[in-house]
């Protein structure tokens, strides 16, 4: 409970003291939007490693060598709200994420999501969902990853299931032909999901799969790139629960 309450108040005096930074970013936007971009990218980063430490979760990675230096999309089997932390504290480059509409409603937060070029989906509407999924599109073209849990939610059942995972967000690489690089994410609920309100240490293991390019796929395996992707993703969970 009280690595709940110290994640509580970090996170808050983060928001409050982050006021006078957006300034600081707007005006460093002006001179260079680049310069901006990674500024915002950095300080996220460095918040989302405080609160991993004070988590005191174990982190084992596999494979962050498969990540090629170009946009790409990532797609991640979800958990924990702890799998958004651990994954874009070690993204590279600029990376949005696409999350869902109700966390455009939180203050302050809602800014920094903005600045790290993160989407909101309203999962309810499939005309401004088509919006969100066009303008990953463009991100992805305009050299900015993207990352997406396509379960749709976090999943609240066993430890190795997964809930079906939904084709629109491969859009994103049919439409560009970027690489897609599988997250496979293991034990990450037992932070804090399993025991809530209890932040608990313990050990987690990331493996980044190799890159899939979908125009080097076969038209069957293309057609179904939702349920391949999974798949690759499922085996991996499978092999790692056994390093736990």
């Amino acid at each position: 409970m009280i690595r709940f309450l110290v994640i509580a108040i970090f996170l808050i005096t983060f928001l409050v003291l982050s006021i006078p930074v957006f300034f600081v970013e707007w005006v460093i936007g002006k001179i260079s939007r680049k310069k901006r971009d990674y500024s915002a990218l950095r300080i996220v980063q460095w918040g989302f490693k405080c609160i991993l430490k004070v988590t005191g979760v174990e982190t084992i990675v596999i494979g962050e060598e498969n990540i090629p230096d170009e946009p790409v999309l990532y797609i991640g089997n979800h958990r924990s709200f702890f799998d958004i932390l651990l994954t874009y504290s070690r993204c590279p480059r600029l990376t949005g994420y696409i999350a869902k509409k109700e966390m455009e409603k939180i203050p302050l937060l809602s800014t920094w999501m903005r600045f790290v070029y993160c989407l909101f989906l309203d999962r309810e509407n499939i005309k401004e969902g088509l919006k969100t999924i066009l303008q990953a599109i463009e991100y992805i073209k305009q050299g900015i990853s993207i990352c997406i849990f396509p379960e749709g939610t976090r999943n609240k059942g066993e430890e190795l299931s997964m809930l079906p995972f939904k084709d629109g967000a491969f859009k994103i690489a049919t439409k560009t032909n970027c690489a897609i690089i599988p997250i496979s994410m293991n034990n990450t609920a037992e932070i804090f999901e399993n025991h809530f309100p209890k932040v608990k240490p313990t050990k987690v293991i990331i493996e980044y799969g190799k890159p899939i390019y979908p125009d080097q796929l076969d038209k069957e395996t293309k057609k179904h790139i939702g349920a391949y992707v999974q798949d690759i993703i499922q085996t991996t969970i499978n092999k790692n629960a056994e390093l736990l």
